[in-house]
């Protein structure tokens, strides 16, 4: 029994990273399998860490064909869009409730040339999400409360992803769903089978040994539990 494991995404987040050796980080994960990488974007506000800006993202080098996925834990996200995408960003991710002006800040991602997406808490209800699901190509639910790494997954949030996935169903719409906290080896299956396809993974890809060969083995134990959330889901081919 094969099953289509081509619509899952792990990326790895660069929050969990050796920022000392970034640029070596970025190439090695690459080479190990990963097409996206998750730059978290904190400004000490939105969220109680500060990470960096669009200044020192410039300076990340992006292997080819990979995907710079920022998401931005920043109040205000409409005033810096623009340099984020200039900084090399290929998908913007905006929290809901950082904006009070959540389609305006979408169509600003569309119009400087990035895909938009959206960001929630874990405890922001899915209907802010009623007016915009045509204006985004991703959603990315947050698993933890953002701000830093390490914590353990919510576990309301299968359910929530389950919830998601049905309304974008129903909307007969093409949107991906990224999970963004806690996932492992003990809980990406759970996700996967509720309908999750991008994985933002941060300390279950960057601990211990480092170098290629040790994040390809992180990354195909990860996907190996997505295939099992996928036959859960009954996703067969």
């Amino acid at each position: 029994m094969s099953v289509d494991t081509s619509n899952v995404v792990i990326a790895p987040s660069l929050l969990s990273a050796d920022f000392g050796r970034v640029n070596e980080e970025i190439a090695d994960v690459c080479k190990a399998g990963a097409s996206w990488i998750h730059l978290d974007v904190m400004d000490g506000v939105f969220v109680p860490n500060i990470t960096f800006g669009p200044n020192v993202m410039r300076c990340f080098k992006k292997p080819a064909n990979a995907v710079f996925d920022a998401h931005l834990m920043i109040t205000e996200p409409e005033k810096h869009v623009e340099a984020f995408v200039k900084a090399g960003a290929d998908i913007i991710s905006v929290h809901a409730e950082a904006t009070a002006h959540l389609h305006y800040v979408l169509q600003k991602i569309k119009n400087c040339g990035a895909q938009a997406a959206v960001a929630l808490n874990p405890a922001t209800p899915l209907e802010v999400l009623d007016y915009v699901y045509a204006d985004v190509e991703m959603i990315l639910l947050m698993s933890v409360n953002p701000g830093w790494g390490g914590q353990a997954l919510i576990p309301a949030i299968t359910q929530k992803i389950r919830t998601l996935r049905r309304k974008i169903k129903e909307r007969g719409l093409d949107i991906k769903i990224q999970v963004d906290g806690g996932l492992n080896l003990k809980t990406i299956r759970n996700v996967v089978e509720a309908g999750a396809t991008h994985l933002v993974a941060g300390n279950a890809i960057f601990h211990e040994a480092s170098g290629v060969q040790a994040y390809q083995a992180r990354i195909d134990a990860l996907l190996h539990e997505a295939q099992l959330g996928l036959v859960n889901q009954g996703q067969f081919v």
